[in-house]
C-alpha cells in the first residue's frame, strides 16, 4: 500500500462493483478537473463485492461488473481496490469457494498499487495470508468494536493495515487522542452511518446478512430502531451523534493526526453516492459542474 501523506483526508468509497459506471465517469473528472475538488482530500480506496460471494458481509453484494474491468479502472487511476469479505459466520468448508478465490487471485496480483480485503473472520484471515500474500487486510466495522480497549487491541494487531471502529467511538476524543501516531495511521472512521446511535442489535443485523450471503434460507433482520422504516437518509445521518462531516475532518480529525475516512453506501443508489462525493469532496461552487458532467453521461443510470 502506498504511503499516505499527512494532513490529507483519504476517503474509502463504496461500490467497487456496484457503482462501476458512476466511478467510470467520476474518476476522469476527478483527475482532469482537480480544481473542482478540495485539495485536502483524496481517494484512498474503493470497496465492494459482486453478487453471490459467500465470503461477503456487511451488505448483500449486488455488483455484476467484470472483475478485470473493475480492477483496470482502479489501476488506471492508481486507487486501491478492496474486496468486502466480512462474513462473520464462515466455516472451514467455505474457504474453497471458487468465485471468492478467483477474485482474490485477480486482485492479489502484484501491482504498483496494492489491493486489500475487508475482513471479519480470523479463519478467513489466516487462509488469505497463506494463499494471497499480495493483499493487505482491513478489520471490518462488522465486528462492532464499541469498547475502546477491544478496539485498541485490534489496532495493535500486525495483521491489519487499517481498523474500522464502530461509529459510536467516532467522538471519543479523549481516548482517541491517547493513540500513538502509528496507531492513528491505522484508524479508519465510518463517517455517514445512519444506524440508530443507541442500537444494541447491530451484530445480529450483520449476522443476518452473513447468513444470506451463505445462501441460508432465513428471515430478514427486522430493525426496531426509531424511523427504521424510512431507510437511509443522508439528512438523517447528518444528525447522528457519530456523524463526521467535512468541518469535523478538517478542524478536528486531521489536526489530531487521523487521515482515513470510510463512506458507507454499497446498498444505496448511485444518485445518493454522488451526493456523498459532492458533499465530502467537491467545492460548493463546483458541485453543479460535477452534477452536470455526471448527469449528462448518457451511459449512466443514476436511479
Amino acid at each position: 500500500m502506498n504511503k499516505l501523506q499527512k494532513e490529507k483526508a483519504y476517503y474509502h468509497l463504496p461500490g467497487l462493483f456496484e457503482f462501476y459506471e458512476l466511478y467510470r465517469v467520476f474518476m476522469p473528472l476527478f483527475r482532469e478537473h482537480r480544481e473542482y475538488f478540495y485539495d485536502w482530500c483524496d481517494i484512498g480506496s474503493v470497496y465492494g463485492a459482486p453478487a453471490d460471494c459467500i465470503w461477503g458481509g456487511g451488505r448483500v453484494g449486488s455488483g455484476e461488473h467484470n472483475p478485470r474491468e473493475v480492477l483496470a479502472l482502479m489501476q488506471e487511476y492508481r486507487i486501491s481496490a478492496r474486496l468486502t469479505f466480512s462474513n462473520s459466520l464462515l466455516e472451514k468448508g467455505h474457504l474453497s469457494d471458487r468465485k471468492c478465490n478467483a477474485l482474490c487471485s485477480v486482485f492479489g496480483e502484484s501491482r504498483e498499487v496494492q489491493n486489500g480485503v475487508i475482513i471479519h473472520s480470523d479463519l478467513l484471515l489466516d487462509y488469505l495470508k497463506t494463499n494471497y500474500p499480495g493483499l493487505y487486510f482491513v478489520s471490518s466495522t462488522t465486528k462492532v468494536l464499541t469498547d475502546f480497549h477491544q478496539f485498541l487491541g485490534e489496532v495493535e494487531r500486525d495483521d491489519f493495515l487499517y481498523v474500522v471502529p464502530d461509529f459510536r467511538l467516532n467522538k471519543a476524543f479523549d481516548k482517541l487522542n491517547t493513540l500513538t501516531e502509528t496507531q492513528k495511521d491505522k484508524v479508519e472512521f465510518l463517517c455517514n452511518e445512519c444506524c440508530f446511535f443507541g442500537c444494541k442489535d447491530r451484530k445480529n443485523c450483520y449476522e443476518a446478512v452473513s447468513r444470506k450471503n451463505l445462501g441460508e434460507d432465513c428471515p430478514d433482520h427486522r430493525c426496531t430502531a426509531p424511523d427504521a422504516d424510512n431507510g437511509y437518509r443522508f439528512s438523517k445521518a447528518m444528525t447522528n451523534p457519530g456523524f463526521i462531516g467535512i468541518d469535523d475532518i478538517r478542524n478536528t480529525y486531521l489536526p489530531m493526526g487521523f487521515s482515513n475516512f470510510k463512506i458507507e453506501g454499497r446498498g444505496l443508489g448511485s444518485a445518493l453516492i454522488l451526493e456523498f462525493l459532492l458533499y465530502y469532496m467537491t467545492k460548493p461552487e463546483y458541485q453543479l459542474h460535477v452534477r452536470e458532467e455526471i448527469y449528462l453521461d448518457n451511459m449512466l443510470d443514476l436511479f
